[in-house]
């Protein structure tokens, strides 16, 4: 076991020697990724003709890859998949694109998690969970939908809803608001430049033109993919499936990524007593996952190593927890058979400073004489 200031001190000895990434590395694992997904997609499509059993059986490995794909996306978005930061680039776009996700602009938000991670003062997970505080003031039926709508069986909506939907629909509203903008200033203002009318545009989806031109790009080549795929195989065909598998596929990541820092007494700490490395060993868990899992996952159950330094990448995080799994004693270990159960945990206890689960809160509702309410 390892006390966060002791990590601290020993973090740049682990970072120095495994934040190394490899070209060779990374495109290898581009290659035994994006060509199964391919064939397999093809498949998916081709053995509706036939047989919508196979289809089905072939959209769920689609699910897989996609999975794996958004992995090599987010190593890119760390520029830790390959050594030279161009390649980083190019290829997060592209894996940006084969899950619905402007790549750049997921980075940036993915960033910020990373810089206060354990701080739920700044940042709540992908559940937006609500303190004690805020859920206690909700009414009955209103805490009865916050509870229902974090059901881990909602979770492929939430994923339609964050791959599919809002990354088109954001880029459009925001897109048609700022040619309104634009139009409207200068009609009252004939003379002031473009740029500046531009620079002037506030809009909620993005934070500076680099944003918004990834957003375009992203969406333009998806789009047009979108059209040829459904001219080649049919519109209902194409797009059963790939609603279908990037549903799952999001539904997985939601799933992961919530029980990596939503379980039981999680470390959650607010401003004044926030400490980075606490929170990589108490605010984040370590998925005991099968082999093929971690494969499809790449690697991303080691999430203590990810968050003590998101420069390595996934193809060293088992070697590093490896060597130091000594260190890491305290971190939680979470199975498969854990998550429906970890996934309870969507209350911040800002009091107390961990994540709780509703039950939790009703019994300390109790406790406190505040009145039992029935979960």
């Amino acid at each position: 076991m390892i006390t966060p200031e002791e990590l601290k001190q020993e973090s740049r000895t682990i970072i120095e020697k495994y934040a190394i990434s490899s070209n060779i590395k990374g495109f290898i694992q581009i290659a035994n990724t994006v060509v199964p997904f391919f064939a397999l997609f093809y498949l998916a499509l081709k053995s509706t003709t036939f047989s919508y059993w196979y289809s089905a059986v072939f959209t769920l490995l689609v699910a897989f890859f996609i999975v794996r794909i958004f992995m090599m996306m987010h190593d890119c978005g760390h520029n830790s998949l390959f050594r030279t930061p161009a390649l980083n680039k190019i290829f997060g776009f592209f894996m940006g694109v084969f899950c619905g996700m402007p790549q750049y602009v997921w980075a940036q938000h993915h960033n910020y998690h990373h810089s206060t991670n354990g701080n739920w003062s700044k940042y709540r997970g992908p559940l937006s969970a609500l303190s004690i505080d805020e859920y206690s003031r909700l009414s009955t039926g209103k805490q009865k939908i916050y509870r229902y709508s974090r059901n881990i069986l909602l979770s492929p909506v939430g994923a339609f809803m964050y791959f599919i939907f809002n990354p088109r629909v954001n880029w459009a509203i925001g897109s048609i608001g700022f040619i309104f903008h634009l139009v409207n200033t200068k009609v009252k203002n004939i003379h002031m430049p473009v740029t500046t009318i531009a620079r002037n545009y506030d809009c909620r989806y993005w934070n500076n033109a680099t944003e918004y031109w990834h957003m375009f790009g992203n969406n333009i080549v998806l789009l047009s993919l979108w059209v040829i795929m459904s001219w080649s195989f049919g519109v209902v065909t194409f797009f059963v499936i790939y609603v279908v598998s990037l549903s799952l596929a999001g539904a997985i990541g939601i799933i992961i990524f919530t029980i990596q820092h939503n379980f039981e007494s999680s470390y959650a700490s607010d401003d004044a007593n926030w400490n980075y490395y606490k929170a990589a060993l108490d605010g984040t868990s370590y998925l005991k996952l099968p082999k093929i899992v971690n494969w499809f996952t790449a690697d991303i159950a080691y999430h203590h190593i990810h968050h003590l330094s998101a420069r390595i990448p996934n193809y060293n995080l088992a070697q590093c927890h490896k060597e130091y799994s000594s260190r890491f004693t305290s971190v939680k270990r979470i199975r498969l058979w854990d998550i429906p159960d970890a996934f309870k945990y969507i209350l911040w206890d800002n009091l107390n400073l961990k994540i709780i689960s509703v039950k939790q809160f009703n019994s300390m509702a109790c406790n406190n004489n505040h009145g039992c309410s029935t979960p």
